[in-house]
């Protein structure tokens, strides 16, 4: 992923698109002026890894933290509502570009999973001392105009790098999102 900077009337840039590229080939872009966005996951990312976070509470492992999606964060006060909700909750998804441009242009999406697995030994029977592990992980996807797309699997630390890498990126080229992803002591305001 490539961040493009999108300029203001003076050519000042001020937010970003991605470009994506897979095998040195463009094959789609995506979010339009996404940087505000991708800056406050990256903090938000960041305050769920924290051993105070109200995710450690659910997870002992800082890999499995990651922040609440927005729109469970949005709906926990209507509890039919919540049961709704998807299984598979995003922290993001970008589609194409503009509005004028066609569905198919590109999509970069992340969305959490949870699994189980068998932590212990061979089988149930044969390792009373195991148990289930119970893993949350992002799954990222960029997919291209021809349906071509890649997928990674990553814990919460490699998609706080990877945010955080792409935001670098994206301050090279003059449109820094530094302000919204540095944590601001309790008590003061940010200006």
């Amino acid at each position: 992923m490539i961040p493009v900077p999108s300029h203001d009337r003076g050519g000042r840039p001020f937010e970003v698109t991605l470009e994506l590229v897979r095998d040195g080939e463009p094959f789609g872009s995506v979010g339009e002026r996404c940087g505000f966005h991708l800056a406050r996951l990256t903090r938000r990312v960041a305050a769920a890894r924290a051993d105070e976070s109200p995710q450690a509470v659910r997870w002992h492992d800082p890999d499995d933290r990651f922040p609440d999606p927005p729109l469970e964060q949005a709906v926990q006060a209507f509890p039919t509502v919540a049961a709704q909700l998807p299984r598979e909750p995003e922290l993001f998804s970008f589609r194409y570009r503009d509005r004028g441009d066609l569905a198919s242009t590109g999509e970069l999406r992340c969305a959490l999973r949870t699994s189980s697995f068998w932590a212990g030994g061979q089988t149930m029977a044969a390792a009373p001392h195991g148990g289930w592990r119970i893993a949350r992980r992002a799954v990222v996807e960029a997919w291209g105009a021809g349906g071509r797309g890649v997928r990674a699997v990553v814990t919460s630390a490699q998609l706080h790098r990877f945010l955080t890498e792409i935001l670098d990126e994206a301050a090279n080229s003059g449109a820094s999102y530094r302000d919204l992803t540095v944590e601001v002591p309790t008590g003061q305001i940010r200006r």
